[in-house]
């Protein structure tokens, strides 16, 4: 499912239009991801919760030179299933 077909399958459960569906679908983007760049977490409470992880700097290797590179510390998003939405897909 793309982000098209989400709008619309929002527009269809919730009856609202398209348009109004779009809107929401994109506050609803837009407010995980200003929390997750403020360093919140989000839970959704029977879907899952949303995140930031710290990923350690490490030492990779260039595969086409089998040269040892460095790989930075980063920050990186994530999301980790609820029980509910677990029980729904198994």
């Amino acid at each position: 499912m793309n982000k098209a077909e989400l709008i619309e399958a929002v527009a269809d459960s919730s009856g609202l239009a398209k348009s109004d569906a779009a809107k929401a679908v994109d506050g609803i983007i837009e407010a995980v991801t200003n929390s997750l760049k403020n360093g919140d977490q989000v839970t959704l409470v029977g879907f899952g919760t949303f995140l930031v992880r710290d990923r350690a700097a490490r030492t990779g290797r260039n595969p086409r030179t089998g040269e040892a590179i460095q790989i930075a510390a980063a920050k990186s998003p994530s999301f980790k299933a609820g029980k509910a939405l677990k029980d729904a897909v198994n």
